[in-house]
């Protein structure tokens, strides 16, 4: 197949590809080139916020002391937002009586192109998009209690429901005699590093197709987080139900048991390198008796690209795999994931993906670890733009895969190979901008795509 790429710079109308069909004749698709207005219209918003705030004048003290590889920290609320290193605004905190408060917030903005062949073309109509991904606020703050007590509450503004909706909202509890915490309310299951960090602080745009496919986002229940630094060793248990959630979109199950232990046989503050292998495991009654697995292809503006239709099922299990390395400013790691369902009238299906990420900080940051939660965090540069410095680069490529193709469903087959640059301009801007090259194999096609995708994010 071929294809021309027309511009009409004196209308600056969006550029369109031409491409040729099999049977010779042309068709106009929408291209990322037509996200050119849209494009410049976040690079321009960057650069504006980049000129907002003058840089460090000399001999004024900056915050370029970079912080620990290593967080031993817990405090609820943190996979829904994190606290900035550095703080953009003084006024959002305050300290009663009784308990401490801190308001946050976050914000991602995002445009989407896409470039089809032929039968791309027949399995979806992709055009470019802009979205507000997320836009949420977080209260958090600690009990002036003799125990450490800590608590968060969460609204999110969901674009495609018109909604606001109530993210991780609970009371954390630490409970020493058990080596670690406990957190009772609204959270994330704790299954995956990758899905228990929050969005704002991963190194892509989205996550791995195969792990928003069987991973809800948010759980209501009790999960307990241990560590024993002794013996390199932390852990999440949790049990979780839908009496609260029930109508909740992210509610795809009655109630579930989630387990992960990792266990850190390298760990290294001065020299910054860390060793993360760990399991996960999940057991789970869908509710009303029905699943339904699907994923977008690693692009939100996107429909759904791999889908199973919804099933009947008595069950599921999943089993997944975890190993991450660091060393200073490099990052390498891998998950994949298995899924067993329970499901005599569809053959029983079993679903598996997974993915391989590699990151480069080049301005040499260490993308920081809180060993009590097992998880990364976001990056913080040395030298902010704000401080008359670069920031902090990251490159980043993955390679994913995920195989809804199971028992009778045929749900599809997708993988998507990633390259991106992260520009960290401070601990709260964040400018993205990704291209990806992905093939879906479904209704009988098999069709590739090209994504080309750039984001803003805010955060306080």
């Amino acid at each position: 197949m071929q294809t021309t790429l027309l511009a009409d710079v004196t209308a600056q109308r969006p550029v369109a590809l031409i491409q040729h069909s099999r049977q010779g004749s042309l068709r106009r698709t929408p291209a990322v080139v037509g996200a050119g207005g849209d494009l410049v219209f976040a690079l321009a918003a960057a650069a504006l916020l980049v000129l907002a705030v003058p840089p460090a004048r000399s001999g004024e003290p900056t915050d370029d002391q970079a912080p620990p590889s290593l967080e031993e920290t817990l405090e609820a609320g943190e996979s829904s937002v994190e606290s900035p290193r550095r703080q953009l605004v003084s006024w959002n905190e305050f300290d009663g009586p009784f308990t401490t408060l801190r308001f946050g917030g976050g914000l991602l903005y995002e445009i989407a192109g896409f470039s089809q062949d032929y039968e791309s073309q027949q399995q979806f109509d992709l055009s470019t998009e802009d979205k507000v991904r997320d836009f949420r606020f977080l209260f958090k703050g600690r009990l002036k209690t003799e125990r450490p007590v800590t608590w968060t509450c969460g609204v999110m503004y969901d674009g495609p429901s018109d909604s606001w909706l109530v993210r991780e909202t609970g009371v954390m509890v630490a409970v020493p005699e058990l080596w670690g915490h406990l957190f009772i309310g609204r959270t994330k299951e704790g299954f995956s590093l990758n899905k228990v960090m929050t969005g704002y602080s991963g190194w892509t745009l989205e996550r791995a197709t195969i792990i928003d496919a069987t991973i809800p986002i948010l759980a209501d229940g009790i999960k307990w987080l241990g560590y024993v630094p002794e013996r390199g060793l932390l852990w999440n248990v949790g049990w979780y139900g839908d009496w609260l959630s029930e109508d909740e979109s992210f509610s795809s199950y009655d109630h579930q048991f989630v387990a992960r232990v990792a266990w850190l046989p390298i760990v290294s503050e001065t020299e910054g390198r860390l060793l993360h292998l760990g399991v996960n495991f999940r057991q789970g009654e869908p509710d009303n008796g029905q699943l339904q697995v699907r994923s977008r292809p690693e692009a939100f503006p996107a429909p759904y690209f791999v889908d199973t239709g919804r099933f009947e099922a008595d069950a599921s299990q999943i089993t997944a795999l975890e190993a991450y390395y660091r060393s200073g400013p490099y990052l390498l790691g891998s998950e994949y994931f298995y899924e067993a369902v329970d499901s005599p009238a569809t053959g029983d299906p079993a679903f598996h993906g997974g993915d391989v990420v590699f990151t480069w900080l080049i301005t040499g940051e260490t993308r920081a670890y809180n060993t009590l939660g097992g998880y990364f965090k976001s990056v913080s540069p040395a030298r902010t733009v704000f401080e008359g410095g670069p920031g902090a680069w990251e490159l980043v490529a993955r390679v994913s895969y995920i195989d809804l193709d199971g028992g009778t469903l045929r749900g599809g087959t997708f993988w998507r190979f990633t390259p991106m640059v992260n520009w960290y301009l401070s601990d709260n801007i964040r400018f993205e901008l990704a291209y990806g090259y992905g093939t879906l194999d479904r209704f009988g096609l098999e069709g590739t795509t090209q994504f080309f995708q750039s984001r803003i994010q805010l955060l306080f």
